[in-house]
């Protein structure tokens, strides 16, 4: 029998499909699955850090082993699936998840990635470029009954060519169907604007039909948002497009977006000025009980009674950078302002403080004063360096850089006048209360914003089961008696 018949077998016996998540990060593909009814099997990562808040959520048993840092461009499929004791190659996992850096597709062509299906080892000759060639061996090599692939819109029109779409043609060399989609997370529950391309794919013999979920929300995006989409779209159409899906934007007769106040708004306050200098406290000391409240959000509550990650009346991880200049601007900055505004704010308090004071502009007191309240950073350069969150829309997409600053996510409460913390980051990326992250302030914020939002993972995922079940129970009646292997795990 072959592999892809054995592993419909076992998930006709009603085990979960198991999956690999490369490129795994924290885990918010992982989480995602998970909270659709598959098993995490295991995950490759190369930052130690990720790799180890991956192991310490979803294998807490065998931590050392899950947590090691690995470099998917020295270790090959058996390599991982022995290390992991996973099984025969072939037969080990079911799924295959995971997102590719996007930095990876620079040096990948319609030729390379048609290459890796006739010579797996066309990667070697430039693996810091082809880790889409990786991610296509380990395809390959696993034979997985299904995959997904998460990345950024640039991967629609990078360097002149659609590489989604060369991928698509990739993987049907390979023996498998796919689609792609280009996705807004706000407009699936989660309180975020978070553009990202979606693929899915399943082994042509399965015969299931690439789906996308369905929206569950709606809203109208930001101009910003609405035209880096029509961009992408565009190039979809100019460099061709057959394999691509339109997403589900809903209507007016769902519910509105998640928005920051029903994902955050029931956590505790910090005040901006509480914060003193030094290293901050991070990890199980940091407990605080949730805001008092006659009722929170059911965004909130799910947070709090994520099934696995509850929480015992509070959170931790609820801590915020020191940043004693701008307490001020964030105060009297409006909802929805960008930093241009938040320049002219702070330049307006600065001169009221220096009028108040009797300083003469010029001085040294003036420059000394107007220094320690007036960011420095050059208005036409960094238009959006600063946002001050809306409370009653969702928020901006959460990226990798908060973990140098968080001047992207200002909390809207002027009374707080403080950047949002590490744990309202989670939440507002979809991180359940008790999911822990391994390591320090600044690289949790660098996991969180890394992360795909779970929820819209979850949607994904939900779908993928339900077809691969459809699938499964479908080879039962077409599969003789005879060909049925023994019961096993």
């Amino acid at each position: 029998m072959d592999a892809t018949m054995a592993k419909l077998e076992r998930l006709t016996r009603g085990f979960a499909p198991r999956v690999l998540d490369l490129f795994s990060g924290a885990g918010g593909i992982s989480l995602g699955f998970q909270r659709a009814g598959f098993h995490i099997a295991g995950a490759l990562e190369i930052d130690a850090l990720a790799a180890r808040t991956h192991a310490t959520n979803f294998h807490p048993a065998e931590i050392e082993l899950h947590a090691r840092p690995r470099d998917m461009t020295k270790v090959e499929p058996d390599q991982l699936v022995a290390e992991l004791d996973l099984g025969g190659t072939e037969t080990a996992i079911d799924v295959l998840v995971g997102g590719p850096p996007c930095q990876a597709y620079a040096r990948v062509g319609r030729a390379k990635l048609r290459e890796i299906a006739e010579h797996p080892e066309a990667y070697k000759v430039d693996p810091r470029g082809n880790l889409f060639l990786r991610y296509l061996e380990y395809v390959r090599r696993l034979r997985p009954l299904a995959l997904l692939m998460e990345n950024v819109p640039d991967i629609l029109h990078y360097g002149h060519h659609n590489v989604i779409e060369e991928m698509v043609e990739a993987l049907d060399g390979l023996g498998y169907d796919a689609r792609y989609s280009l996705i807004n997370s706000a407009f699936h529950g989660c309180p975020q604007m978070r553009d990202r391309v979606f693929l899915v794919g399943y082994r042509k013999e399965l015969g299931v039909e690439v789906r996308f979920p369905r929206a569950t929300n709606h809203l109208k995006l930001p101009p910003g948002y609405a035209g880096t989409r029509a961009v992408a779209l565009r190039y979809v159409d100019l460099f061709g497009g057959a394999g691509y899906i339109s997403a589900d934007l809903g209507d007016k007769s769902l519910p509105g977006p998640v928005t920051a106040e029903a994902a955050i708004g029931d956590l505790p306050p910090i005040l901006g000025t509480s914060v003193k200098r030094g290293a901050r406290r991070f990890g199980a000391d940091t407990w605080v009980a949730y805001r008092q409240a006659e009722q929170v959000s059911p965004y909130a509550a799910m947070m709090r009674h994520w099934p696995g990650f509850e929480t015992d009346g509070g959170v931790i991880d609820h801590a915020i950078r020191f940043l004693p200049r701008d307490h001020l601007v964030f105060k009297e900055m409006r909802p929805g302002a960008e930093y241009p505004e938040a320049h002219a704010t702070a330049d307006r308090i600065a001169r009221r403080e220096a009028e108040r004071l009797g300083l003469r502009e010029g001085s040294t007191a003036f420059s000394e004063l107007y220094t320690s309240i007036v960011p420095p950073y050059d208005v036409g350069k960094f238009p959006n360096r600063w946002w001050k969150l809306r409370p009653d829309y969702p928020v901006r997409t959460l990226m990798a850089h908060i973990g140098k600053d968080t001047y992207s996510h200002i909390h809207w409460d002027p009374e707080q006048a403080r950047t949002i913390s590490v744990r309202e980051a989670a939440r507002l990326q979809g991180f359940p209360d008790g999911f822990r992250f391994s390591g320090t302030m600044n690289p949790a914020f660098r996991q969180v914003g890394n992360a795909v939002p779970p929820l819209m993972a979850a949607a994904i995922a939900t779908i993928m089961n339900a077809g691969l079940t459809r699938a499964a129970h479908a080879s039962t009646v077409i599969t003789p008696p005879a060909m049925m292997p023994r019961d096993r795990a």
